[in-house]
């Protein structure tokens, strides 16, 4: 799994498994997006609820404005909410 947040060009932060990606298409699995919640904190949504959840999406790259790594502990909360193995963060032992 490669967990992403994708910057639309229509300002959306989109976390979602990048499968595949090139300069024309990437293709996204399980897409949520970022809203703002209460007390400047941050929830998450289906990025496109209405269609079928095991489906992947093939997004035209033009709309596409950068594609980077989350935070650690985004990609934790990511993993948690679509049932995948968590590993805890790597923490070193002083």
């Amino acid at each position: 799994m490669t967990v992403k947040v994708i910057k639309m060009w229509t300002g959306e932060d989109v976390i979602a498994d990048l499968i595949t990606g090139d300069d024309s298409v990437v293709e996204l699995k399980n897409p949520i997006v970022a809203i703002p919640a209460q007390q400047g904190q941050i929830g998450f949504a289906p990025w496109s609820p209405l269609v079928d959840k095991n489906a992947t999406l093939k997004v035209t790259r033009k709309y596409v404005v950068y594609i980077e790594d989350p935070q650690d502990d985004l990609v934790e909360q990511y993993n948690q909410m679509f049932g995948n193995i968590a590993t805890p963060p790597k923490k070193l032992i002083l």
